[in-house]
Formats: C-alpha cells, structure tokens, sequence
C-alpha cells in the first residue's frame, strides 16, 4: 500500500508539471502572437514593438506576431551592411546568459508544437547514440552557414544580403507566416511558385520528423538553439543533481525530449531546462537551481551547521 500510494503521488506530480508547463507554453505563444486584427485582415503588424526582438523562434512574418525573431534579425542586420550587428547579437547573449536554452523548453511557440505533435500516439523511433550525437552538429552548420556565413559573405551588387535560413529552411516561419498569409491574401497565393512549395515540403519533413523523435528541430537543426547551448552550461537557470540522493533508476534519461545523459551531463548543451527529469524523479535528486535559490539554501546550510 505504501508503494502504490508513493507511486500514485509520483503520477500527480507528473500530471501537475505537464500541465503548468504547457499552460506557459501556450501563454506566451498567445504573447508573441497577440495581435489579433492580422489573422482578420491577413496583414502583417507593424506597431512600435515590432523593432523588438522576442527570445525565442517566432517568425517576423506571422500575422499576430508582435515582435521580431532574433534568428531573423540577425541575418537582416549582417546581411544589410551591418558587419557587428550589436542589437541582436546583445540581446542574444543576454537571454543566453539568464537563461540559456529554458527558453528553448518553456517559451518557444515551435518547440511547443514539437511537444504537442510527440504526443500524437504513433510508433516513436530512438535515435542511435552513433548517429545521433553528429546529426546534433547540423544546427551549429545551419547557424554557421545559412545564418551568418551567406547573409554576410553572398551579397547582391549593392551589397545586400538574403535571410538564407528564413528563405530556405525555417519551418516555424512556413507555419506561422507564410501559410497564414496565403490562406488570407489572395494576391500573396497567385504569387506563390516553386520556393514556397519548397517551404512546405520542409515543414510537412520536420512534422513528421517531431512525430517520431521528440524534438526533432530543436536537437538537430534549431540556429537558435545552438546560439543557447552555447551559454547552457553558465546560464543562470541551470538544473542541478544531487548525486547523494540519485538511485540511478533512468527515469529522468526516459523521460528527457531532448535525450540528455542527465545523470552525467544535466547542464549540457542539450538541455532545455523543461523540468520533466525532476518530475519524474522518485527521490526528488534533480531541481531548477536560480542563484538566488542556490543563495538561501546556502544561507540554511551555514545557519543550520551553527546551531
């Protein structure tokens, strides 16, 4: 009885995360994409906010869309004459820097439709460690080449360059710009030809591709992503593992989207801070660390040896 009733508290706990994460998620998909009127007219808005970058991949082109993609941004700016695109470049180290990739688990509108097609019961496919961990290297080459390398480098004759990556590959801006606006502009469809056919052949690839590999995008081909990781393991939201209290059961590696060797690298690259390794552990050894929790719990700790 002591084990069911364990086991059950288990479950709910499980529930309540799931819940409270995915009221987040679509909170701030509903925030990013608030402006209601462009669904209506099938414009673009083009308010005072839209000169300020969102934290996370939300396309530029969306009718509801507020504010600016950073990954957008960036190739705009280099690919514009501005060799040291300052604007962008800070605001992404600086949500690197507070955050790192908890933006990638909690805040994302595309990594939170990954979440939703995953659950869609449908026979799932583990990714072998071999092919794996180098497949995981395609999203620094997307941010390399596609993101900065061509933006900056292939320019026109007066110096102008493409946004390769919203152009050529990026499913989220398919999805949230340019089929909203075909639907709703009339004149956008009669212009729609071969590059936008292209678009939607990488959507319906990544889609199914989220229905069989828990965040697909998010492991393999995320710029944005990438940019995050690289700040992961010094970010001030950081996950941390009580090795004293760990039993080495491997739920919180089960339980992991992204695949983490949670027991051996939880603040890695490839964490995105969602949270579902702590729910599902059995003695409670994994938790969000904030320095300002680190700080109190090590003021308990110095107050509680003194006494």
């Amino acid at each position: 009885m002591p084990g069911m009733h364990r086991h059950r508290v288990e479950e709910d706990r499980v529930r309540r995360h799931g819940r409270l994460r995915t009221a987040v998620q679509l909170a701030a998909a509903v925030f990013f994409n608030g402006y209601a009127a462009g669904f209506v007219k099938g414009k673009i808005f083009t308010g005072g906010t839209k000169g300020f970058c969102v934290p996370v991949l939300n396309c530029y082109s969306c009718p509801g869309a507020l504010g600016a993609c950073p990954i957008g941004a960036l190739q705009s700016l280099l690919g514009g004459g501005s060799r040291i695109p300052f604007y962008a470049l800070g605001l992404l180290m600086l949500f690197g820097v507070v955050c790192g990739r908890l933006l990638c688990g909690f805040l994302c509108p595309f990594g939170f439709l990954q979440d939703l097609l995953h659950r869609i019961p449908v026979k799932k496919v583990q990714v072998p460690k071999r092919l794996d961990r180098p497949l995981r290297l395609v999203k620094y080459i997307v941010l390399v080449v596609l993101v900065v390398g061509l933006p900056l480098l292939a320019t026109n004759t007066y110096g102008i360059g493409t946004p390769w990556f919203c152009k050529l590959l990026c499913p989220a801006g398919t999805l949230e710009g340019g089929i909203p606006l075909m639907v709703l502009n009339g004149s956008l469809r009669a212009l729609a030809g071969t590059l936008f056919r292209w678009k939607v052949l990488v959507l319906l690839t990544v889609v199914i591709a989220c229905l069989l590999i828990h965040r697909f995008f998010c492991r393999y081909l995320c710029p944005l992503g990438a940019i995050y990781s690289l700040f992961n393991r010094f970010a001030l939201c950081r996950m941390k593992l009580d090795r004293t209290k760990c039993v080495s059961c491997g739920r919180c590696e089960s339980a992991c989207p992204m695949a983490v060797d949670v027991t051996r690298d939880i603040n890695g690259p490839e964490c995105i801070r969602c949270g579902k390794c702590a729910a599902v552990c059995p003695t409670d050894a994994i938790s969000h660390d904030w320095p300002l929790h680190s700080h109190v719990e090590s003021q308990k700790s110095k107050i509680h040896k003194q006494t």
